[in-house]
């Protein structure tokens, strides 16, 4: 904190005029982040996470993650063990709508709080600097907000994710109508800002095909209908206001023998109108003034897959009800919690932000769609994608034995993965963890469970519990991790074979120094633990 006491009475009136002055007219999002009681959640311990096999699913290794706990301890946690690899993030935050939906500090937060709107920044402001962190060059984040604190969210993740990265905003149309409790204009709709990591290195988007567009827009055929399928016609024509390039201006054969030039100019080259008109790819269309020419655009794609379409900014025909009869089918009816989110909202976006191979987190997880909708995307195209989501129990005094993450999140995900009613089963796993808080000066105590679990997430993709064996490997003859809880030199034979099949080792120990001493290969980077885990935890010192 800056030292004023040697400023004089003036010299402080100066410098409060020029900080009014800065203030008045900087453009952006300001709160009164110091005037607010500090978010108790945010604390310099060490955070470690503990397995709970009776309350993971499937067999281990297991490939997706349930974590219980608030969700800035599970942020910092996963910036140790994630930073750089997730995908694609989608989260459905507090809305800040003053009904009971927003805790800060163990309490609701009403709309007659003045520091409302300031807590609730404040309180994102910290997660979504983490969240940041997490993902890739050409990762993606979703984030759902409505009225309330739409204002708020669109200059806050400008100024953490810069507004060169700003991709879209969906605005998704929740209900189709009904209803009058509102005085003036029935709201019908919520957003979805997207941001990139980096808005450059984000591919495309695209959706899946969509029947009813191949019906509305692939209207033609020819003699590759079998093969490629319907074709859709594009205008070869540029019609823009620009200057014509010479080279694009040039006449082309039309089907009478009369040559057609354009008003301005062709998209392509002549080389290519040629090479395509060779091959029957564009398509004539007689006028009253002569010909129209477009080339053919066919349903099926060069690698032999049907087009996909470009997603709208608006959203239709998916709406609140739906998400709350997905909720209820897994409760037996019951309504276990409000207005929880479309899997189908959540499909739409893994089907543009995360790719079959990928790792989507969600780390206000509430009832757990997101896990269900990347199931659902897994069961329909074969992918591999894997979902990390954080919950916390929420617990609080009216409600002590409350617990969402693991009743209600877990639970859910859990029906999904094995089936229901006349769901069938969509298959998966999920291993269960719980956030432990360690004081930065205690780390010594971490315990080999939860060292083994911190490792395994850096540098695998798979998860397996602590067994209590002289030396735990996990890797292959390419590369192997191993974890060594305490070296004994009768340990040393069994460990120089195990670094020798493998191509290339990590090695985590107690006691690096002695161990190379033991084991001296090129191959092997020795690691001391838990200096390891507290210099990737960000920990100084």
């Amino acid at each position: 904190m800056p030292k004023y006491d040697h400023l004089s009475k003036d010299e402080l009136v100066r410098l409060l005029a020029a900080r009014d002055r800065r203030d008045a007219t900087r453009f952006g999002l300001v709160w009164e982040a110091n005037e607010i009681d500090r978010d108790k959640a945010i604390n310099s311990d060490f955070v470690a996470l503990d397995l709970v096999p009776e309350q993971s699913v499937g067999a281990a290794p297991w490939r997706n993650l349930i974590i219980e706990g608030d969700n800035f301890d599970a942020l910092r946690y996963l910036r140790m063990t994630h930073a750089g690899r997730v995908k694609c993030i989608y989260i459905d935050p507090p809305y800040n709508t003053g009904n009971r939906d927003f805790v800060y500090n163990d309490r609701f937060v009403d709309t007659n709080d003045s520091w409302r709107h300031s807590m609730w920044c404040e309180f994102m402001h910290q997660r979504l600097s983490l969240a940041k962190d997490l993902l890739r060059e050409d990762g993606v984040i979703f984030v759902s907000i409505d009225d309330n604190e739409m204002p708020a969210l669109a200059m806050l993740m400008n100024k953490v994710f810069g507004n060169a990265n700003w991709v879209s905003t969906f605005i998704w149309k929740k209900s189709y109508g009904g209803g009058s409790k509102s005085k003036h204009v029935l709201g019908v709709h919520e957003y979805v800002f997207c941001f990139a990591q980096s808005k450059a290195m984000l591919d495309d988007f695209w959706l899946p095909p969509d029947p009813s567009a191949e019906k509305r827009y692939y209207k033609y055929t020819d003699e590759y209908v079998k093969t490629r399928g319907p074709y859709r016609i594009k205008p070869l024509e540029a019609t823009k206001s620009m200057d014509a390039r010479p080279n694009l201006v040039f006449p082309i054969p039309a089907p009478d023998g009369t040559e057609v030039m354009p008003k301005r100019q062709w998209w392509w080259s002549k080389d290519r109108v040629m090479r395509t008109l060779s091959e029957n790819g564009l398509h004539f269309t007689k006028t009253k003034t002569g010909w129209s020419i477009s080339y053919k655009q066919y349903l099926i794609g060069e690698d032999g897959e049907a087009r996909g379409v470009k997603p709208f900014s608006i959203i239709d025909g998916i709406y609140t009800q739906q998400g709350t009869d997905d909720l209820r089918r897994l409760f037996d009816d019951k309504v276990v919690l409000q207005f929880p989110k479309p899997v189908a909202l959540i499909e739409r976006f893994l089907q543009i932000g995360c790719g079959p191979n990928d790792i989507c987190l969600d780390f206000f997880a509430g009832s757990g769609t997101t896990a269900q909708a990347v199931l659902k995307q897994n069961a329909a195209d074969g992918g591999k994608r894997r979902f990390i989501l954080v919950s916390n129990a929420e617990t609080n005094a009216e409600e002590p034995d409350k617990n969402l993450c693991r009743d209600i999140c877990a639970r859910r995900v859990q029906r999904a993965i094995d089936g229901y009613g006349d769901s069938p089963a969509l298959g998966g796993d999920f291993a269960y963890l719980r956030c432990r808080r360690i004081a930065a000066g205690r780390l010594v105590e971490i315990e080999h469970a939860q060292v083994w679990a911190a490792l395994q997430m850096i540098h695998r993709e798979t998860l397996e519990p602590f067994a209590e064996t002289e030396f735990l490997c996990a890797g292959d003859e390419e590369s192997t991790l191993i974890y060594v809880p305490r070296f004994t030199s009768k340990l040393a034979p069994a460990l120089r074979k195990a670094v020798q099949e493998s191509a290339a080792v990590i090695l985590y120990s107690w006691q690096p120094e002695t161990l190379q001493q033991h084991i001296r290969s090129s191959h092997v980077q020795h690691e001391a633990i838990p200096e390891s885990l507290a210099r990737r935890f960000g920990m100084k010192g």
